[in-house]
């Protein structure tokens, strides 16, 4: 492989290694927001343990939403990682095949179509445990 054949290669998996830092962002962002959500679900448990009844069954509903938003903010993880995976198989599968000189066009087209599916997967979940965060508000303003 000559020298200018390989920046052609860095060239191209560069955008695949842009993907992986920005969805690494969104990934942490993710990642505090469950933690944030399993805290609140702990607090929420222990209050509804003391709580007269007629205020326990509110806690049990935003303990409800807390759940729901939970998984819903598990699978966008889980998407987001598959995403990054997906990408970095994307970078290996450039370089490989650039060396071995094969020619799997569909392979690395299918490999980031499903890394961008992935990708929008989780930014959809992500915006569903938005729109629970923002039910639950409506809960507790409502009991105010």
């Amino acid at each position: 492989m000559r020298f200018s054949e390989l920046l052609t290669i860095l060239q191209m998996a560069i955008g695949s290694v842009i993907l992986i830092s920005g969805i690494g962002l969104l990934l942490l962002s993710m990642t505090n927001r469950f933690g944030r959500v399993i805290d609140r679900s702990r607090q929420l448990a222990d209050a509804a343990r003391d709580a007269p009844q007629q205020r326990d069954q509110r806690l049990l509903a935003q303990l409800e939403i807390l759940a729901r938003r939970a998984g819903l903010l598990r699978l966008a993880i889980s998407f987001a990682t598959l995403s990054v995976l997906l990408a970095a198989i994307l970078v290996i599968c450039l370089f490989i095949t650039a060396l071995l000189h094969l020619e799997v066009v569909v392979l690395i087209a299918a490999l980031f179509i499903i890394c961008m599916l992935s990708l929008i997967i989780s930014l959809l979940l992500f915006l569903q445990d938005i729109n629970l965060s923002l039910a639950a508000l409506r809960l507790d303003v409502g009991a105010a």
